[in-house]
């Protein structure tokens, strides 16, 4: 049987703030083409993992590999072949969809065609609009492409579908999907977990920056009260009856 092939590896990563841990001892791994799902209520340490693993903020403990590349070491040769989406993304009020594209593009040595992706994730008669004129839906779509456009190995999506309606976000699950099966490996963040149940092989689950679960969504919701990862996830992280955003 042919072994996995490991594009994401953390060990022992642990990241402290004022003697707070913020993520304490996290270790999982990534398969070429799989979809992972690190989940977790805010504050449960996702955003710090997400950046450590990038190399964009310090770790005290631990250590992280991508496509067997050191991230703080190998930053430059990492990002040629690694796509970022973040829910909080900023870019100048006056610059149109299309010259956005064009600059991302420049980034990269071997980039996707823009122009594709832009029909694909439904936004081809966008390329002349500033991007303040998007709506949040459309915008959270251009996040999607600017992440693809270094025709990445490995891409980061966090909360990918956030102010998308149901179709729009059925039409981005059909093209994570696809993208897999190409062999991209995909790690996001949601509060959906609809949309975790439906795209993700393995999860991970945090809570106060300890792993609560690691494992595949289905030994998840077997490990849970109910028959759903929603119940499962709730369960898992004790929110029940408590308020947390998204869910």
């Amino acid at each position: 049987m042919k072994s996995e092939c490991i594009t994401i590896k953390a060990e022992g990563l642990s990241k402290s703030y004022g003697g707070v841990k913020a993520v304490d001892q996290l270790s999982f791994t990534v398969g070429q083409g799989q979809i992972f799902g690190l989940l977790g209520a805010n504050g449960a340490g996702k955003s710090t993992t997400i950046e450590c693993l990038l190399g964009t903020r310090s770790f005290e403990d631990g250590s992280v590999e991508i496509l067997g590349l050191n991230p703080v070491k190998e930053r430059r040769r990492l990002f040629e072949r690694v796509g970022v989406q973040f829910q909080e993304s900023a870019y100048q009020e006056k610059i149109t969809v299309g010259e956005l594209c064009e600059v991302t593009a420049a980034l990269y040595p071997r980039p996707a065609d823009y122009e594709k992706l832009l029909i694909q994730l439904g936004l081809s008669g966008k390329k002349k609009s500033n991007v303040s004129e998007l709506s949040g839906g459309q915008r959270q779509r251009l996040f999607i492409v600017l992440a693809m456009t270094p025709d990445p190995e490995v891409v980061f999506l966090d909360e990918l579908t956030t102010g998308l309606d149901a179709k729009a976000r059925r039409e981005v699950w059909h093209y994570l999907k696809g993208m897999k099966e190409k062999g991209l490996t995909i790690l996001l963040t949601s509060h959906f977990m609809d949309e975790v149940e439906t795209l993700c092989d393995k999860i991970l689950i945090l809570k106060k920056g300890h792993t609560v679960f690691y494992g595949a969504v289905e030994e998840a919701i077997e490990a849970g009260p109910g028959n759903n990862l929603e119940d499962a996830y709730l369960w898992f992280t004790d929110e029940e009856g408590n308020e947390y955003e998204s869910l």
